[in-house]
């Protein structure tokens, strides 16, 4: 389990503070990480460039000086954010030409291009660290597509979520806040008496000395097996990949997670599980056996609902402006024993992959480890520097087949001036995985996203699984 906590934020200042520990993992020569936001429009984009620089300049800009600000290197070694004279919003704003008079089918194989070109694309020297695309043709998906591409260093999925939030309005009255579901942290009934507290303290033990012992050993000692979903390719983060998306109904997962006694991130985690699972059967039927370990990443601010911007630039809090989650090494379950003589899991023992992965990570989310790994990460960072902790951290993903994330959008439906948005997604592009799932929910709808190497992963049966893993659970848990 490797934890990531974001120094302080300082006032905004010419020299601003030094980039933190994670801001130079994501921006080390081991690891270089790019979250890319897409913003499917309902109509056609027709913004002229002047509205465009000028929402930018009015909305984006005074979020955070880090979009405002580049990475340099003092006197004394120490990597830090520093503001630029200014920005030429123009040489951020990026449009793309196709040919014209096509159907929407040849551009949606352009749009794919695209997309994964400028995924592998490194940013301008000199240049505030994200860009804005729009393109202005029609897809199957959408009428037009807007890109935000913004460097991981800048700060984690929340914070980014916010950022690029603040840029769009509410599409029914835009006088009116974006709201965000409430998010409603499980607790554990109180239990009293010297005798309870000594079995939490015990259990606390236990659990904190089995998370390090097996978060250590997968880094230093063990990786996963090769697998259809793990090449074992040292060059996977540079490799071209495919992205799909697929969506679920956010009612039927909140029909499950009722039913079942979980959270939303429980169902959906469970779902991605099993369908990798009957994906890893089908394309190698000697796979059902492979040791496969995901890296599930967890928001550790522990919020109720997304706060203000302002909330969290506010200096010494945990809402801070940054990254703050945590890896969390989770076991995926087996299909050996789950079938009744079939290929496929009985529609019963399917939901032991929701229960299975509902129970880890709860116990996980617990444990001590997370603090405890936190602390010796910064300690190493001081003795051996940030090269060599992100080198040890790279190290932690390579070691893995998968990773999963996920953030939460908007109940609304957003515009971006005046431009209706019917639909959105992201990726992490830079990863050192074959297979990286995205979830993001947005106007009561869950959209799933699979990066998945060229040549390596069948996207389209991988996606295809997925929707079959989650057709079986909900119809064990709902009928």
């Amino acid at each position: 389990m490797q934890f990531l906590k974001e120094e302080e934020c300082c006032a905004e200042q010419q020299l601003l503070p030094p980039v933190s520990p994670n801001g130079l993992f994501f921006n080390s020569s081991a690891v270089s990480l790019v979250i890319l936001a897409v913003f499917e429009t309902e109509e056609p984009i027709s913004l002229p460039s002047s509205r465009v620089v000028h929402l930018l300049d009015t909305r984006l800009l005074p979020v955070h000086p880090r979009f405002s600000s580049i990475i340099v290197t003092g006197e004394d070694g120490v990597k830090r954010w520093e503001k630029v004279a200014e920005v030429n919003l123009q040489d951020h704003i990026k449009t793309p030409v196709f040919p014209e008079g096509k159907s929407p089918e040849f551009y949606d194989r352009c749009f794919q291009d695209y997309f994964h070109k400028i995924s592998g694309e490194k940013f301008s020297e000199g240049r505030p660290l994200w860009e804005f695309h729009l393109v202005k043709y029609p897809t199957l998906n959408a009428a037009g597509n807007v890109i935000f591409k913004i460097h991981h260093a800048i700060g984690d999925g929340y914070s980014l979520m916010a950022a690029m939030i603040s840029c769009f309005t509410r599409s029914d009255d835009p006088s009116l806040p974006l709201t965000f579901p409430k998010n409603r942290i499980r607790r554990s009934s109180a239990a009293h008496g010297r005798a309870a507290f000594l079995s939490r303290a015990l259990t606390s033990a236990v659990n904190t000395a089995s998370d390090m012992w097996f978060s250590f050993s997968k880094t230093k000692f063990s990786e996963d097996d090769l697998s259809p979903i793990r090449s074992g390719d040292p060059a996977v983060g540079s490799r071209p990949v495919s992205v799909v998306t697929m969506t679920f109904p956010l009612d039927d997962v909140k029909e499950i997670k009722g039913r079942l006694g979980v959270t939303v991130n429980d169902v959906m985690t469970g779902t991605i599980f099993l369908g990798t699972r009957l994906y890893m059967q089908e394309m190698d039927p000697g796979s059902q056996a492979a040791e496969t370990t995901a890296m599930v990443l967890m928001n550790t601010r522990m919020l109720q609902s997304y706060n203000s911007i302002q909330e969290m630039a506010e200096p010494k809090t945990t809402l801070a402006w940054g990254n703050h989650f945590a890896f969390l090494h989770i076991t995926v379950p087996k299909l050996i024993g789950m079938s009744d003589g079939d290929e496929l899991p009985s529609r019963r023992r399917a939901l032991e992959f929701v229960r299975t992965t509902s129970a880890t990570i709860q116990k996980k989310r617990f444990s001590l480890a997370i603090s405890l790994t936190a602390k010796l990460l910064d300690l190493y960072r001081k003795l051996k520097g940030h090269e060599a902790t992100a080198s040890y951290l790279y190290k932690a993903l390579k070691s893995t087949s998968m990773a999963v994330t996920n953030m939460v959008g908007p109940l609304e439906q957003m515009a971006l001036a005046d431009q209706p948005v019917k639909g959105m997604y992201f990726v992490v592009a830079g990863t050192l995985h074959d297979v990286f799932v995205t979830i993001v929910s947005y106007m009561g709808q869950l959209r799933v996203s699979v990066v998945a190497e060229k040549g390596f992963i069948d996207h389209d049966k991988l996606k295809s699984c997925i929707q079959m893993a989650f057709h079986h659970i909900y119809e064990s848990s709902c009928h």
